[in-house]
């Protein structure tokens, strides 16, 4: 009986033991090589772009300011609105400028009449005083009265034409076409001449303009490049673009229009004005905005992405594919960045292709299979 059991005992254990093993066989991972993404350094010329804060204004911004005194009477425009050159925008009470009018008219018919009776005199006693009727002092005195008529005449009409000036100025008309914005005053506000008393401002905003400054080593810098005469830069600096604030890339290109005649002594630099098409009225005057301005050219630069750059304690390396598949680190010189991508000055060749990494698994002297993704500075990876 005892050995009946240690026989079924054996061929339980055997039994065990070969399942344990089989499947513990089964179980074992299977050896693969990390398949990682691999792009080729590109090489091109480059234009590197600085960045630069900067406003915006109109082609013309035109503050609309009343010439004389009164109550706004109505506003003819909506607001906000284009309006035309000459268009009606506000009326000013006329009542006290027509009555000046009114005034400066009727001393005017008076001087005309004291005109006719100083003449019908003059040539009344002139002839007279030729047979000695008359003496020669009253003969100078109708001249006299006549001559001075005939300067109030010229005063008069310099009065009404004055008195008809101020009541054309209760009639506000816009200066220019363009992009009206709110009113500063309404009915009923009394307004008076100056510069002080804003009532609107016009903007024509088909063109914008656009301030921005540049330190004055960047100024000098750029300048010198300019002048030599195997300069990249020379046209191509002109062109300009502009970064909205919601980062996306204006589509109408500028140029610089001017530099200041000075530079800032408080701040120590110089102001540009850069101008730009604004067919739809995209760029309203008083925006922040980026200036991209092209202030360098690199000729067959060699180009990698920023992600395949591995720094430590300074130094920049990168992962070079050989023909065996295999990865090796190297060590690298980098450049100015260009948008997601660094120009490299040393340790890289055109034909190098670098693993883009981003697993920790990667290490030198590890053989991969390669994944070859296309890779555009500036455009996400799909």
């Amino acid at each position: 009986m005892n050995t009946l059991r240690k026989f079924i005992t054996l061929i339980v254990l055997f039994i065990l033991s070969t399942v344990w093993f089989s499947c513990k066989k089964e179980s074992a991972p299977e050896i693969k090589t990390l398949e990682i993404s691999v792009a080729e350094v590109l090489q091109e010329d480059v234009k590197l772009e600085s960045e630069y804060t900067g406003q915006s204004f109109g082609q013309s911004d035109i503050q609309i300011n009343p010439r004389v005194d009164g109550l706004i009477e109505s506003l003819n425009f909506k607001e906000g609105n284009a309006v035309t050159k000459g268009q009606l925008l506000y009326t000013i009470d006329p009542l006290p400028y027509q009555e000046k009018v009114n005034i400066a008219k009727g001393d005017l018919a008076e001087s005309q009449a004291r005109l006719a009776k100083s003449k019908s005199d003059f040539e009344m006693i002139e002839p007279l005083a030729k047979i000695n009727a008359v003496s020669q002092r009253e003969l100078i005195a109708a001249k006299s009265t006549y001559n001075a008529s005939i300067a109030r005449i010229e005063a008069s009409k310099a009065t009404l034409e004055n008195a008809k000036i101020e009541l054309g100025y209760c009639r506000i008309i816009a200066p220019i076409s363009g992009l009206i914005g709110i009113s500063k005053v309404r009915v009923g506000d009394y307004v008076q001449p100056g510069s002080s008393t804003v009532l609107n401002t016009i903007s024509d905003i088909g063109n914008v303009r656009v301030r921005f400054t540049m330190s004055e080593q960047e100024f000098l810098r750029i300048f010198r490049e300019i002048k030599k005469d195997n300069s990249s830069l020379k046209g191509s600096g002109e062109l300009v673009s502009l970064l909205l604030s919601d980062g996306s890339v204006y589509p109408q290109a500028g140029k610089i229009s001017f530099a200041d005649r000075q530079i800032d002594p408080t701040t120590g630099a110089v102001t540009f004005e850069a101008s730009f098409p604004n067919p739809d009225r995209l760029i309203r005057p008083g925006q922040y905005v980026k200036i991209l301005l092209v202030t360098d050219i690199r000729k067959n630069a060699l180009i990698i992405p920023q992600r395949a750059v591995i720094e430590m304690q300074g130094i920049s390396q990168v992962y070079v594919l050989d023909k065996d598949n295999k990865v090796q680190m190297k060590i690298i010189q980098i450049g100015p960045s260009y948008k997601d991508g660094y120009i490299v000055t040393d340790g890289l060749t055109a034909e190098d292709k670098i693993a883009l990494g981003g697993t920790s698994l990667l290490k030198s002297g590890s053989v991969i299979t390669p994944k070859i993704t296309e890779w555009i500075p500036g455009k996400a990876q799909q």
